[in-house]
């Protein structure tokens, strides 16, 4: 009842936003700005937090909705004035890392696998198959670079070249951001932005994070042990459940298990 006693002092609270999965365009079941942007809006202005906590278990997606969840998660921080931490489980690797950037402080379990700090382009190549069974492929352009790239033609080096310098300017927004965020905290090495990944301490060591911690010790040491958490989780509607989203969500959680893999998940 004393919470309802007009003029006494609540006890702190801190929105807790759980960020897992891969980072994708659209509203496929994964992490993206337009399906977290209610979620976050709503913990950052509901209730006057203390803090927000990101839990956090991503193995990266695309960079520029890591960037624009970032930014929102980092605009609605300077402007309610509340401070944003980050705890990660698994694994914050590639976009994920980004997210946990964009927190004021970083805290790791001793197994989580961070960094990644690269970016990466892959598919596959048909035209030795196609051929194979005598099927022409017919690709009518106006452009010369429209058909960059076609899986289903032989590979050009100047395609490749194209791709690489692509890779190379995202790459160095993700540099200038992990370098913004992370400042004199991190460790220069010839390894930071080579795509390394790092466990637990040596990510600590590295600058990467601040230290070894989960969320509720953690936020009970610095807003004492009557702080409350109020969660925030996504939802898919009823709708997605049945039908032809079974079939999507499948071929996701395949994509999905894919990228977890790559960092022995």
């Amino acid at each position: 009842m004393k919470r309802w006693i007009p003029f006494t002092k609540k006890p702190p609270s801190v929105a807790v936003i759980r960020l897992a999965g891969v980072i994708a365009a659209g509203n496929r079941g994964g992490l993206s700005d337009q399906s977290l942007a209610p979620l976050i809006e709503k913990a950052f202005r509901r209730g006057k937090p203390s803090a927000v906590a990101l839990i956090l278990n991503s193995p990266g997606g695309s960079p520029v909705q890591s960037a624009l969840i970032g930014a929102r998660i980092r605009r609605l921080s300077e402007e309610l004035d509340v401070p944003v931490f980050a705890f990660v489980e698994d694994v914050a690797a590639s976009g994920g890392y980004w997210l946990a950037a964009a927190a004021d402080e970083i805290y790791v379990d001793a197994s989580s696998v961070v960094g990644s700090i690269g970016v990466i382009s892959a598919g596959f190549g048909a035209h030795d198959f196609l051929q194979r069974h005598g099927i022409e492929r017919r690709v009518h352009t106006a452009g010369k670079s429209k058909s960059m790239l076609d899986p289903f033609s032989p590979e050009k080096e100047e395609d490749v070249a194209r791709l690489g310098e692509i890779l190379e300017q995202i790459h160095e927004n993700f540099i200038d951001h992990v370098k913004t965020r992370r400042g004199d905290k991190l460790i220069e090495n010839d390894e930071m932005f080579t795509g390394e990944i790092w466990i637990g301490q040596k990510a600590i060591d590295q600058g990467l994070a601040d230290g070894l911690g989960h969320i509720v010790p953690v936020m009970k040491e610095k807003f004492g042990k009557d702080v409350r958490f109020r969660r925030y989780d996504m939802r898919r509607p009823f709708w997605q459940r049945f039908g032809a989203q079974v079939a999507q969500d499948a071929l996701s959680g395949i994509e999905e298990r894919a990228e977890y893999a790559r960092f022995g998940l």
